[in-house]
């Protein structure tokens, strides 16, 4: 039975105030709530620089964004938006901004909540129902879909990737080659944190084998120097016949770009999040990083349990394929060797090339007759 009457939710606020690729990871709560409540208005409030993941959702009636770090006015306005204005509101996180936004949005709310502490004294009385925050032993998407479990509503498991009808438009005239009839790849190489980079050396090389084999190479990325700078150089006097998207696109004309895609290869990132989710074959290179809990979740994998183990060097799940570097330390759920996100993963610097060029070969059977 529902803790709540359908009948009596008019208006639904999910809080997601996360990462980019965690607001992907709410979508399957998100259309869990759509599927129960058909006839509930589902507005999700999110960070103003996450909100290109809920691009054309069918299941979203509005998306609210507020900044990371609010200032006054912009407090001001967000309490325009939303105090009172929901009959229940869903927060996906433990933290004390996200709750106290659903404390001020509706009368009723569930949410997760941390470990018991005096500083928390106050989180469980001011929810109706919770979830225990869990430890690296579930998954993240795991961890939204219990507040489905909650509600007593059924569980949908894959993510909802962003989509843009109008998204031809944009790539028609910066794709240099027949996009939708010739064969390509994705390749993301620049995390947003330094630790999960793999080598440049490696990415050459796989661009170099790519395109041995008939295959265009698209890169994507986003807008920021740094990451520009990090593509140029690995593509400086390469010889190759690449296309650089990167900083060009939003998120949802990526997704656009990844749907005719015969393949993605990326490390720890919302795109490779994304890739998973719109069902190509996708090989995902993690070091550091815990894919029990942040593994990019197949297309079509329906499980309580996560589709990854915490170490295995080749793990093959549906459409995605996760490798990790052979090292005792992997993972070692830290932010790389010097504990910071400027740092670099040693075990990610050494991932040999040809561990990565024959995952994209597994994940592309047929053009593996083809090598030279």
């Amino acid at each position: 039975m529902s803790l709540f009457d359908p009948s009596v939710l008019n208006r639904l606020l999910v809080i997601a105030t996360r990462q980019i690729g965690d607001v992907l990871l709410t979508t399957p709560l998100i259309r869990s709530l759509r599927l129960a409540y058909p006839n509930t208005q589902i507005d999700v409030l999110t960070y103003e620089n996450t909100d290109g993941m809920l691009v054309g959702n069918p299941d979203i009636h509005h998306v609210l964004c507020v900044a990371e770090h609010p200032n006054t006015r912009e407090y001001r306005q967000l309490l325009k938006q939303i105090l009172r204005c929901y009959d229940l509101a869903i927060s996906t996180l433990s933290g004390d901004r996200p709750l106290l936004y659903a404390l001020l949005a509706a009368p009723k709310r569930i949410g997760p909540v941390p470990p018991w502490r005096v500083h928390d004294w106050w989180k469980r009385p001011i929810l109706h129902a919770w979830t225990d925050q869990e430890d690296e032993n579930t998954h993240t998407l795991h961890r939204h879909l219990r507040l489905a479990d909650l509600l007593g509503i059924p569980r949908h498991y894959d993510p909802v990737p962003p989509r843009d009808y109008h998204g031809e438009k944009v790539l028609d005239p910066i794709m240099p080659f027949s996009w939708r009839e010739t064969p390509f790849v994705v390749l993301h190489v620049s995390p947003m944190w330094r630790y999960k980079h793999w080598r440049i050396d490696g990415w050459r090389a796989l661009v170099h084998s790519l395109e041995r084999r008939g295959l265009r190479v698209v890169m994507t990325g986003g807008p920021s120097p740094a990451e520009q700078t990090y593509v140029r150089h690995i593509l400086e006097g390469s010889g190759t016949h690449t296309v650089n998207l990167v900083g060009q696109l939003r998120i949802a004309e990526v997704a656009e770009v990844l749907r005719v895609a015969r393949l993605y290869v990326g490390p720890d990132t919302a795109m490779t999040h994304l890739a998973a989710s719109l069902g190509i074959p996708t090989v995902a290179l993690y070091g550091p990083s815990n894919p029990v809990l942040w593994g990019p979740w197949p297309r079509g994998f329906v499980s309580d349990s996560s589709p990854y183990q915490h170490r295995a060097p080749h793990q093959r799940v549906g459409n995605v394929l996760l490798i990790q570097p052979e090292k005792e330390c992997v993972p070692c759920f830290q932010e790389g060797c010097d504990r910071h996100k400027g740092s670099t993963s040693t075990c990610l610097e050494t991932l040999p090339i040809a561990r990565v060029i024959d995952a994209t070969l597994e994940m592309l059977p047929s053009l593996g007759k083809m090598d030279t």
